[in-house]
């Protein structure tokens, strides 16, 4: 299996290297500087928060971070913290987004990621459309809730939305989690979304498969997303904590207080199909 492994990454690696100098390459980003690219991306500031989630997100250097030429964000423990809505957290964290920046319509998206384990750590690398959620369509290309066994895809639009009926959880082979480095990838076509991780093909969703539900909401540009959330409804609804906080366990925020809950992006690289 590590042989195996090393061979999928090495391969995934030379594709890399020969398409982010293509003429086919949309967007890539390797976090290769000291700080964000604020050229590229917008950092989200929380006014109020879904799906009860128990961060906030906040513009600093405190929950996110370049070095060593990967992105890391890092959620905190800040009791106390009060919103521009005047809401009070416990917590504060990073979200990332290319809105305005660079949307695209069709085209196979990656990312090379690698995250902590914990019940209610919730990061996600993911697309939105432009206006009213959920008639402009997402596409979630990775999240994981904290059971480092198994990441989810899903697609959510008008008809199909919150616990959605477009999803599939991908486990992993035993000796595999979340915690080591894998590319997630989505290949978005105006028929079909197939979601991939270190290449191999996981989930097919078509487009009669969506139109069962309701309306293909993916002929419209998205931007994408990257995020660390922390708790909420979706944890919630695996894990089944409530407290110290809802859908967050308390292991979990003891790792959060230690500084060992990360998600950590080594690339993003968009291709034309």
């Amino acid at each position: 299996m590590k042989y195996f492994c090393s061979c999928v990454f090495v391969l995934l690696l030379s594709h890399l290297a020969v398409a982010q100098n293509k003429p086919d390459t949309l967007f890539f980003e390797n976090f290769n500087t000291t700080s964000l690219n604020r050229a590229k991306w917008n950092v989200e500031i929380t006014g109020n928060t879904v799906n009860n989630e128990q961060q906030a997100y906040v513009d600093s250097a405190s929950v996110l971070t370049q070095k060593d030429g990967e992105l890391e964000i890092k959620p905190v423990y800040h009791p106390g913290y009060v919103s521009n809505k005047q809401k009070k957290y416990d917590f504060i964290s990073g979200r990332i987004n290319t809105r305005s920046k660079f949307e695209f319509t069709y085209g196979t998206a990656s990312a090379r990621i690698k995250m902590s384990g914990g019940a209610g750590l919730w990061p996600a690398f993911w697309a939105l459309g432009e206006g009213k959620w959920p008639e402009c369509g997402e596409i979630d290309m990775m999240e994981t809730v904290g059971d480092s066994s198994w990441v989810s895809h899903a697609m959510h639009g008008p008809g199909y939305f919150g616990n959605t009926p477009i999803a599939y959880r991908f486990h992993f082979p035993q000796g595999i989690d979340v915690t080591q480095w894998h590319v997630y990838s989505v290949d978005w076509t105006a028929d079909h979304m197939i979601f991939s991780v270190d290449g191999k093909v996981t989930y097919t969703v078509t487009r009669a498969m969506v139109e069962h539900y309701g309306r293909w909401a993916y002929d419209n540009p998205k931007y994408i997303i990257l995020n660390f959330a922390l708790g909420g409804g979706y944890p919630n609804g695996v894990n089944k904590v409530t407290t110290p906080y809802y859908g967050l366990s308390q292991s979990s925020v003891d790792k959060i207080k230690q500084g060992k809950a990360l998600m950590q992006v080594d690339w993003i690289l968009v291709t034309k199909n």
